[in-house]
């Protein structure tokens, strides 16, 4: 496969995002940065080498009429998208019976229907020219489930499902397309998930953060650019035959 050049990233100001598109950008990628939160993606693009020529645009996933925005100002810029990096997403908790209707659309929206709106806007350029590269965030929410979580990890076993499916459908059209699962990563949203422990409980962060890091058996968080790394070589020609799989990036907690 031609080497590709232009990158998308979702939810690329922050956390898991930043790193990904500062390994893409070091790689020699132009970078296209997608979020909510236009002067964060700004302050993330002046931050990068100049060459990835990074491009900032502002947008919701969830909405397809900003996606597909969103999609036209980056064709602009460095055409069509090569490598689509489907980050964005939003984990909240709530016991099954106190998930309302609005918690549950907003867990599907972002992290299931965003991560379709973005595929579905790229796959046109990449079925043009049989090659492209797509990697969806998920998370091990997605393989194995945790409690009081239960929107989330149906979104994103749904991402590993839409990952699965389409990987069969493109599978000659030189596209791979895969998931990588973290787990618990330092990131803000562990920080703040510590901090509403800590608020509600009384117990230290210590004992807050312990909740986290009791599921993997190496005893930590997974580092964003741990995660980073596994995306950038998912985007390499030496990851051309690993397609349709769902990567955990954890220390071992889905063994």
């Amino acid at each position: 496969m031609a080497r590709p050049r232009h990158a998308l990233i979702t939810g690329a100001s922050r956390g898991i995002g930043a790193a990904i598109a500062q390994r893409l950008a070091t790689d020699g990628f132009k970078l296209t940065l997608l979020g909510r939160s236009l002067p964060a993606l700004q302050v993330l693009a002046a931050s990068l080498p100049a060459a990835c020529e990074a491009h900032a645009v502002a947008g919701d996933v969830a909405d397809a009429a900003q996606v597909a925005t969103a999609f036209a100002a980056a064709r602009e810029r460095h055409g069509a998208v090569q490598v689509l990096i489907n980050n964005a997403g939003q984990a909240a908790t709530a016991p099954l019976h106190r998930t309302d209707d609005a918690l549950w659309a907003q867990m599907l929206a972002v992290n299931l229907t965003g991560t379709f709106l973005c595929t579905r806007a790229a796959l046109p350029g990449m079925l043009a020219a049989r090659a492209g590269r797509i990697v969806n965030v998920a998370s091990t929410a997605g393989q194995r489930g945790y409690a009081y979580c239960s929107a989330y990890a149906a979104a994103k076993h749904g991402v590993i499902g839409l990952t699965r499916s389409l990987a069969l459908e493109v599978a000659t059209q030189g596209i791979t397309v895969n998931a990588v699962c973290p787990g618990f990563t330092d990131t803000d949203i562990v920080a703040s998930s510590v901090q509403k422990i800590v608020q509600k409980t009384g117990r230290s962060e210590a004992e807050a953060m312990a909740e986290f890091t009791r599921h993997n058996p190496q005893g930590r968080l997974v580092q964003p650019d741990e995660v980073a790394a596994m995306v950038t070589w998912l985007c390499s020609d030496a990851a051309a035959s690993v397609h349709g799989q769902s990567l955990s990036v954890s220390g071992g907690e889905t063994m």
